[in-house]
């Protein structure tokens, strides 16, 4: 399973494989040097063709050192290669120091950085190597201004330039995808910083793993399209790697495997799911949950209807079943028939007394559950919001519903970060999920889902996997029923909110431009039926 590494485990990592390995930390630069140079001209075939040229930007760090051997392997290929570093480089690190000196020896020339931004050069490649994942400071005047630059190399019409970032595009944390600078349209000095609101790289080379800031926040957009090369190192030695594995739920999906049925099973063994709606005029946001529960392979899905709006139901529905459910006490007798073993309760409940009752005997009643849309506005009303939960509930929340749950989280989230690592998104949901006690996932272009006792998984529908379609009313409508079913099918909370974030994307993928709610479940049996399941 792949698994997103902080730069701190990355390093740790590098250093046991110097040291138990029988690597010295120049071979790991210039293989690292060497993969980016691949790596560009499988993205790029043109530029392998002939020889063009160049602009490499190397940092004060190990960053800058791959910098330096990309130049060179640049221009024994007979690229026009201009390096600008930063600093002094006496000071740079000593492999690093190495590096630079085999650029000199082979006739490179490096220019003061400070000169980058006055040059006229019009380079067919831009390679950001300044500080790649050892960023832990908020960029400098110089450095946004050299950035701000790129960017308007890389939007020049005709002829933009290519840019390839050297494990993370300069100025994001490594950790949190977060942006350790001020955009021009943030209200910053544009003298000071003057960066343009196109910043990042086309292709981001990184090594061994992925990086959490390759998969969280502005991170995952400015990091274009990332590429992992092989470093060849001893990953079974990494002690970084035994403490804190974290799977990516967007690029694998383990559990799938378990959603087809067997021959010889009965409907009551793939699960009874138990939707409940708001009253007249908000019943569709249950209904959408309720489709996906069956498509997602719940044996029987019943809504649960306040009367007044059994008949507007009753109208839409034909494979669901339907039961009227009107206040605690109703539902309290609806699950004394134990075979409804999944919940799922916010799309258009409300949030009245009624449905605040309701909310109380589904959380007595101590089944897997869903908790979404209204269902977490009434959490969020309690005076102890996560004191009636039980371990097998999961919360769906996207940011705005975050913001009411957990403020304290939502509002360092928000702040600037001074420094790196930043506070993530990751950091938030693992957060919430310890104090709620049960799983949590936030929603957003990167979806993360935690719980108590397991590694994060982060789902990212961005780059390849981009999903803009699912920004429709109902489509958190839609998840939730996912969810649902799939914990009345038997899948575990934690597992089935993975499982349900990956099948949601990749429904919409499938549908493409168009896409409305409903679209989603119809979507499902294409995508399953393509998995094998």
């Amino acid at each position: 399973m792949n698994r997103l590494l902080t730069a701190a485990q990355m390093r740790a990592l590098e250093r046991d494989a110097i040291k138990w390995g029988g690597l010295s930390g120049l071979e790991l630069m210039e293989r690292a040097g060497r993969g980016v140079v691949e790596a560009v001209f499988g993205r790029w075939p043109d530029l392998a063709c002939a020889p063009h040229r160049a602009a490499v930007l190397c940092g004060p760090g190990n960053n800058g050192g791959d910098g330096y051997v990309v130049a060179r392997l640049l221009r024994e290929r007979g690229w026009e290669v201009c390096l600008w570093q930063y600093g002094d480089p006496a000071r740079l690190p000593p492999d690093a120091r190495a590096s630079h000196d085999r650029w000199l020896a082979a006739g490179g020339e490096p220019r003061a950085l400070e000169r980058f931004v006055s040059d006229q050069l019009r380079p067919d490649l831009v390679v950001d190597a300044l500080f790649g994942t050892g960023l832990s400071r908020r960029l400098d005047a110089l450095t946004a201004e050299v950035l701000g630059r790129v960017g308007i190399m890389r939007a020049r019409v005709p002829d933009p330039a290519r840019v390839v970032a050297v494990d993370m595009p300069s100025g994001y944390c490594a950790d949190s995808g977060r942006r350790l600078f001020d955009r021009a349209d943030d209200g910053a000095d544009s003298v000071s910083c003057p960066l343009e609101r196109r910043t990042g790289a086309d292709l981001t080379v990184t090594f061994e793993f992925l990086r959490r800031g390759h998969r969280l926040d502005e991170g995952a957009i400015a990091s274009g399209r990332v590429e992992v090369r092989p470093l060849g190192l001893r990953t079974d030695l990494g002690e970084a790697l035994r403490r804190c594995p974290t799977p990516v739920a967007g690029e694998v999906a383990p559990a799938l495997r378990a959603l087809g049925k067997r021959t010889s099973a009965h409907k009551y063994d793939h699960g009874h799911a138990l939707v409940l709606s708001g009253g007249p005029g908000r019943t569709g946001a249950a209904r959408l949950a309720a489709r996906a529960a069956l498509r997602i392979g719940a044996g029987l899905v019943t809504l649960g209807v306040p009367p007044a709006a059994q008949q507007e139901v009753a109208c839409q529905i034909t494979a669901l079943m339907l039961r009227r459910v009107e206040g605690g006490a109703a539902l309290r007798a609806l699950l004394e028939d134990r075979r409804f073993n999944a919940l799922c309760l916010g799309p258009g409940l409300g949030t009245g007394p009624a449905q605040a009752e309701v909310l109380a005997e589904a959380l007595r009643a101590g089944r897997p559950t869903v908790l979404d849309a209204d269902a977490l506005s009434l959490l969020a009303g309690r005076a102890e919001p996560f004191a009636a939960l039980h371990e097998d509930c999961v919360l769906t929340p996207h940011g705005g519903e975050f913001r009411r749950l957990f403020p304290d989280l939502h509002e360092r989230l928000h702040e600037r970060p001074g420094k790196g690592p930043a506070f993530s998104r990751m950091d938030a949901a693992c957060a919430a999920a310890e104090r709620a006690g049960c799983t949590v996932l936030l929603k957003g272009p990167d979806t993360v889902i935690a719980a108590p006792g397991h590694a994060p998984l982060v789902h990212c529908a961005q780059g390849g996997r981009a999903a803009p379609w699912l920004a429709t009313a109902g489509a958190g409508d839609v998840l939730a029923g996912l969810i649902a079913g799939l914990m009345a099918r038997g899948f575990a909370p934690f597992e089935a909110a993975g499982t349900g974030a990956w099948l949601h994307a990749e429904c919409a993928r499938r549908f493409g431009p168009g896409l409305i709610a409903e679209d989603l479940p119809e979507a499902l049996p294409g995508v399953l039926r393509a998995l094998g399941a």
